[in-house]
């Protein structure tokens, strides 16, 4: 299937590792500039050569060292990336604060993080969405949002409040031509990631969660970034203010 997303320009915040590492990479590999950000300086300028490499100087690959959680940062950035591509036609809120204590730095971190985070890129991104032929929103969630698991508490709350924010966008952008979608992974494993972490920490609670997922595994990055790449393409054209679950079947709550 072709995605018809060369030639096109997304933005993705978080982009050095991960789930967001994995979806920068699928959007070179299809052809689009790709614009990201994270904090560590160092890792962005790493992720950007090699990204750039990996493109071989078919698309522009550039990033920035931006906490989202600085609101007027990341509008700033978004304008700063949007005018170096001459456009936007893609954004994809992936960062979060993984904040899971009820304490209420944790609760504040989760609300500018992932919340506000959200919030800001749309805001700054809008003018240049509204002038772009197949422009779409990508918000990141989690199942946590979807069910009471150990991350219940600000994590899991403002997951939710991001799939209810973007599917508002939906509804209130659809005559603009403009779609907003989530995509909600179900747990992932990666090298130096929060699944590592706690196999290594707290493996009673690494094997409890493994057990409860069918297949037996966790997901890889690349398998959330290829649902988080399609939805966010033209050829999901028709697709906007869904809540994309990308779990193996790990949540058992049904979906209407």
């Amino acid at each position: 299937m072709d995605l018809k997303l060369k030639g096109m320009k997304a933005l993705v915040t978080g982009g050095t590792r991960g789930i967001g590492l994995a979806i920068a990479e699928a959007f070179v590999d299809e052809g689009a500039d790709v614009a990201l950000c994270a904090r560590d300086g160092a890792a962005v300028e790493q992720t950007v050569a090699d990204l750039a490499q990996r493109a071989a100087g078919t698309v522009r690959v550039t990033g920035s060292a931006v906490d989202v959680a600085d609101g007027e940062a990341l509008r700033a950035w978004t304008r700063t990336a949007a005018e170096y591509f001459g456009g936007l036609d893609i954004v994809v809120a992936n960062v979060s604060a993984l904040s899971t204590a009820d304490e209420l730095a944790s609760w504040q971190a989760e609300f500018e993080t992932d919340l506000m985070g959200t919030v800001n890129l749309v805001h700054a991104a809008m003018p240049f969405l509204e002038a772009s032929k197949a422009p779409s929103i990508v918000g990141i969630s989690s199942v946590s949002a979807r069910e009471i698991d150990f991350a219940a508490g600000p994590y899991g709350t403002f997951k939710a409040a991001v799939v209810h924010y973007v599917q508002g966008l939906a509804y209130q952008l659809a005559p603009k031509g403009i779609r907003a979608n989530t995509v909600s992974p179900g747990n992932t494993y990666f090298a130096g990631g929060l699944w590592e972490h706690i196999e290594r920490n707290d493996p009673k609670l690494f094997a409890d969660s493994l057990a409860l997922n069918p297949t037996g595994r966790m997901a890889k990055p690349e398998e959330i970034a290829n649902a988080v790449v399609f939805i966010a393409s033209p050829a999901a054209s028709f697709v906007s203010g869904t809540n994309l679950v990308v779990d193996g079947a790990l949540t058992r709550g049904v979906q209407f």
